[in-house]
């Protein structure tokens, strides 16, 4: 069966985001004003073939523990759909 996966990637909440913080200065610069945070992360979209959603969903998620996502400062989230 053929699966795609749809990965997000985000820097923990307790780390400090230097990328977040320039582009929220930015806005402020072309007078979008309001916002309070700014969070920059990564989206990751993985088509797959698996016996099963549950063999996909373990692929996927060693794919990202092991190389997409430095889980020390970054947490991840996926879903799953069938292609």
């Amino acid at each position: 069966m053929k699966f795609i996966a749809h990965i997000n990637i985000m820097p923990h909440k307790e780390l400090l985001d230097p990328q977040g913080k320039t582009v929220a200065k930015s806005l402020e610069k072309i007078n979008v004003s309001g916002v309070e945070d700014v969070r920059i992360g990564k989206h990751i979209h993985i088509t797959l073939e698996a016996d099963s959603k549950e063999s996909a969903e373990t692929k996927v998620d060693n794919a990202c523990k092991k190389l997409l996502a430095n889980v020390i400062m970054e947490k991840y989230d996926f879903t799953l759909s069938e292609a």
